[in-house]
Formats: structure tokens, sequence, C-alpha cells
């Protein structure tokens, strides 16, 4: 039976670099944003629902879609991000679940990394969730810095989502990545070991 690893955090957290360190010792990681890009491609099935729900001008002239357009939006508005989500929801989540089938028959242990695990209710679908954790001071700091943000601007982004204090109430795991890259590493190879997924 393979034990299924959902990972997530918050923007701005290091999610990616966690799951890129599972990604060297070699384990599959079923990634939710490339599913959610994949499944909104020209032609899919997840492109034609959005075009009903919001129109086409939401899709660029070769008929893919217009990422700033449809984030415009929905960005400042709610309601329409609901909209958004609850139509590519079954998509997206059928398609992670069919991938993470997959993976199972490859390995004994599977990343599956979504951004938005929690608020999706995904968490049914994993043996457990780990989250990757930065105080709120460093998150600030971190998103400014790496999105060239106004403090204004960098905050819209993180009280978007659920905070990662809350997050962190949720977790089975939490691999704490205040402090440098090395120390979260040995994080993640110390879970792996207790674990017996690498020796």
């Amino acid at each position: 039976m393979s034990f299924v690893l959902g990972v997530t955090g918050g923007i701005a957290s290091g999610k990616s670099t966690v799951v890129n360190f599972f990604k060297t010792e070699g384990f599959p990681v079923v990634d939710g944003d490339i599913v959610a890009r994949e499944v909104v491609e020209p032609g899919s099935e997840g492109l034609n629902a959005l075009e009903e729900m919001f129109g086409s001008e939401i899709l660029q002239k070769d008929g893919s879609l217009d990422r700033k357009k449809l984030g415009a939006l929905i960005f400042q508005n709610e309601q329409k991000r609901q909209v958004l989500n609850k139509t590519l929801d079954p998509f997206i989540r059928g398609e992670i679940e069919k991938q993470t089938v997959e993976a199972k028959n490859k390995s004994d242990l599977v990343i599956v990394d979504i951004p938005l695990l929690f608020e999706g209710h995904y968490e049914a679908m994993m043996s457990a969730v780990a989250v990757v954790y930065v105080t709120p001071e460093i998150q600030l700091k971190r998103l400014m810095n790496r999105n060239d943000l106004s403090e204004k601007a960098a905050l819209a982004r993180i009280n978007s989502q659920l905070s990662l204090e809350q997050k962190k109430k949720r977790a089975d795991i939490v691999f704490d990545n205040c402090d440098s890259q090395e120390r979260t590493k040995e994080q993640v190879l110390d879970w792996l070991k207790k674990n017996k997924f690498v020796s």
C-alpha cells in the first residue's frame, strides 16, 4: 500500500523547495499547478467550461487561455473566484486522482503537491498532509522580494489564502522553512528515514 503525502503551504513559504527535495530523492510528484494548467489547454473540456462561464474574452487569439484577463476578472471578486474554482475543480481533482493512482503503482511514496490542499478539501485523498511553514513576517518579506510587490499587494495575495498558522494546526507534519534550505532538507530526510522510505 503506497503512502500518499500531500504537501501544501502558502505563497512564498518554500513549498516548491521541499517538493524538490523529495523529487531529488527519486519519489514521484503529482503537481497540482501543472495539472491546473493542463486541464485548461486549448481544446480541453476544462477550457470549454471556463469559456461558457466567463465568455470568450478570456481567450487569446490562438484559442488559449488569457491568464492575465482571467486573473484580473477574479482577483478582486470573491464570487467570481469561487465560480472559477467550482468550474475547474472536477477536472483538476479527476486528473490529480488519476496521476496519483498511476504513481502509486511505481513507488511506495507519492508526493502530491497542492497549493490549496485544505481549501480544496483534498485531505481525504492523502495518507498524511505536510505543511511547509514560515512565520507571517518571513512570508511577507519573501513574497515582496520574490515578486517585487508592495507590502499592500503582497498582503492581498497572502490574505486570499488560508493562513499558514491555520494550515499548520491542521497538518500531520510540519516542515519549518524559516531557516536555511539545508536545515529544511534535513527535516525532509529525517522524515523519510523515520518512515523507512530511505535508508
